[in-house]
């Protein structure tokens, strides 16, 4: 998988995709993102919202 950097507001729309209820293995494969890098997104920037950033 090619590395490349997502901006933290890239990352804030990627995490509100879970919450709209859809299954992580299916974002992160839609996103061509390894579930580590979503959890990991998720635990530092779970509750933060696009105006926090």
């Amino acid at each position: 998988m090619e590395k490349t950097r997502r901006a933290t507001e890239q990352i804030i729309r990627i995490l509100r995709e879970a919450d709209t209820g859809l299954r992580t293995e299916g974002i992160c494969r839609r996103r061509n993102i390894s579930s580590q890098s979503f959890y990991r997104w998720k635990s530092k920037y779970g509750g933060m919202d696009l105006k926090e950033v």
